[in-house]
């Protein structure tokens, strides 16, 4: 498991203030009912899988926007205690910082609201500032909590310097132009974007598949279906190979999918190996739902390799 050499990783992404609050259960409209906890975290996509990616030993940076309040110099603080390198990471004026009220169930299942704040603010021109480092990186990641034009201009800009991109289409939109992406290494959605982005049934796995093969001939490289507790697909032209789960009592679920894919980079820059990263990758994200809060909970190299021991072989 032990990565053969640290990665370079870039992130072109957000950062978020996670406002979470655990929960009973959901009020009814116009009800008022008492919640037994409360925590604020850093989080946000970009920032998650950058914090999941470092903590496991690759060198990071991370190009994004943060407001001039009181979560900003917060926000740039808690990147750079991670080890990542936040030369470019800059403050916009007027502007709150990104903030995501979470409410957790129970059961660990989770609902989110996102207020993007300075992430709408990261444009294409902070890309092309940012070239000495992003075109040094192994890959680079993204997500779609900031500007669309912005995550395409990145891809287009990676595939002229021959940098691998990976990219989490969430929150996924239905009017997302698939030709636009087309340069594209690797799409990471679940299946609900899946079925957003592609336009066709995911209802099934050979609808998944179908889906999946659907972009890849549009020009996508390769699709990583994560499916929850059913682990994750990988679509290439080749074929199909399933990921699978890792069973473990969730605590929490949030940002699991963010520790799925900063630990994938992670391991893929290091080794070089497409499956081997993933199986890893579903470990750790597994790792994370059994420990409250999204980048607290994610695991240090050490925790980690404890976690994959304890784990019956099968897994």
């Amino acid at each position: 498991m032990t990565a053969s050499k640290p990665g370079r990783i870039a992130v072109v992404g957000s950062n978020m203030v996670d406002l979470v609050t655990y929960i009973t259960r959901m009020p009814a409209p116009g009800e008022t009912i008492e919640a037994p906890d409360f925590e604020i975290g850093c989080g946000g996509k970009g920032a998650n899988q950058a914090v999941a990616a470092a903590k496991l030993g690759s060198a990071v940076s991370m190009v994004t926007k943060v407001g001039d309040d009181i979560f900003g110099e917060n926000t740039r603080r808690n990147l750079a205690q991670h080890g990542i390198d936040t030369r470019h990471v800059e403050t916009v004026a007027g502007k709150s910082s990104g903030v995501a009220p979470i409410f957790v169930e129970a059961s660990g299942e989770n609902s989110i609201l996102i207020v993007k704040g300075a992430n709408a603010d990261l444009l294409p021109a902070d890309v092309d500032a940012a070239e000495e480092t992003l075109r040094a990186a192994d890959l680079i990641l993204m997500q779609m909590e900031v500007p669309r034009e912005t995550v395409i201009h990145t891809v287009r800009r990676a595939a002229e310097w021959g940098v691998r991109t990976i990219l989490n289409p969430a929150p996924a939109a239905a009017d997302l132009n698939v030709d636009d992406l087309r340069d594209l290494s690797f799409l990471v959605p679940n299946e609900s974007e899946l079925a957003l982005i592609s336009g066709l049934p995911t209802g099934s796995e050979e609808e998944i598949a179908a889906a999946a093969r659907s972009l890849i001939e549009r020009g996508i490289g390769t699709v990583i279906v994560t499916l929850g507790g059913r682990g994750a697909r990988l679509v290439t032209r080749a074929g199909v190979v399933p990921i699978a789960p890792v069973r473990v009592t969730p605590v929490d679920t949030t940002g699991a999918g963010d520790a799925f894919i900063g630990a994938f980079a992670h391991f893929l820059a290091a080794t070089g190996e497409v499956e081997g990263a993933l199986a890893h990758a579903a470990r750790y994200a597994a790792h994370s739902v059994t420990g409250r809060g999204t980048q607290k909970s994610y695991a240090t190299p050490e925790a980690f390799e404890a976690f994959c021991r304890a784990l019956p072989p099968s897994a």
